[in-house]
């Protein structure tokens, strides 16, 4: 069974989303995303500054057995990026939800949190997938 936290909020693309303060989330890749990856060898972060789109790809994660794009559950401006996830990408593998957070953005629609999973919803659509 995976790792999964009641605290956060989850896409179907298996990104979790932490809200950190007034309109602003710390987004990664979740706990089943990085086991179904593998040992991630090169993670592509967007830059600070650049506009993320709800579900648009703003990154990808490069493990042994594939690429994967990582996909913005809300949109809003990247306002800082996980740098030492350049040199270092398996802190993903090792600390997904806490050190292998991936970027940090200021929500243009904070109404998006809303559309996202619960844990509860999460764990049930990783279920029907395993």
């Amino acid at each position: 069974m995976s790792n999964v936290l009641p605290n956060l909020k989850y896409s179907k693309e298996h990104e979790w989303i932490e809200v950190i303060g007034d309109n602003k989330v710390r987004i990664g890749i979740t706990d089943y995303a990085q086991h179904s990856l593998g040992d991630i060898v090169f993670v592509e972060l967007p830059g600070v500054g650049d506009l993320a789109e709800a579900d648009e790809s703003m990154g990808t994660v490069e493990s042994v057995k594939a690429v994967s794009d990582v996909y913005s559950p809300v949109s809003g401006e990247v306002l800082e990026v996980n740098e030492a996830l350049e040199d270092d990408p398996e802190i993903v593998n090792n600390d997904p939800y806490g050190e292998g957070w991936m970027a940090i953005i200021a929500l243009s629609d904070p109404s998006q949190l809303d559309g996202l999973l619960t844990a509860e919803q999460y764990e049930a659509l990783i279920q029907e997938e395993e």
